[in-house]
């Protein structure tokens, strides 16, 4: 599998020292094609499982807060690919967002924040 090789950006991001592997939630709870959410620490992560990608097996792991409307959407987003990208298209606004950094690709000002994650067994474990 290739999981998410990104860091969490923003201002509270580890460094890649302070980093170690916390189980999020099992691969059962997780929907091929699509998102789910879950709490990590007071914060909603939106992870991204996408079984049989060019590169294999993926999992992405991505703030869930839109920065444009402060909602808490972007685990329901449409998943696609821009320019041989993947991407999550925010349900409200539309904008998309890389989900290998958490990038905008309309908005250069808006970023949400990633996190390493990876399946090992049958859990789901996000570094933190």
């Amino acid at each position: 599998m290739n999981a998410s090789q990104t860091i969490r950006t923003g201002d509270n991001a580890p460094t890649a020292a302070q980093q170690h592997w916390q189980t999020l939630c099992g691969r059962a709870d997780l929907v091929a094609n699509s998102g789910v959410v879950a709490w990590l620490d007071g914060a909603q992560v939106a992870l991204f499982y996408l079984p049989e990608t060019a590169q294999g097996e993926q999992l992405f792991a991505i703030d869930n807060r839109d920065p444009k409307s402060g909602a808490n959407v972007i685990g329901r987003g449409l998943i696609g690919q821009i320019a041989g990208e993947l991407v999550i298209a925010s349900p409200l606004y539309k904008q998309h967002f890389r989900l290998h950094d958490g990038s905008c690709i309309e908005y250069p000002e808006q970023r949400l924040d990633v996190w390493p994650v990876r399946l090992k067994g049958d859990q789901v474990e996000i570094a933190v």
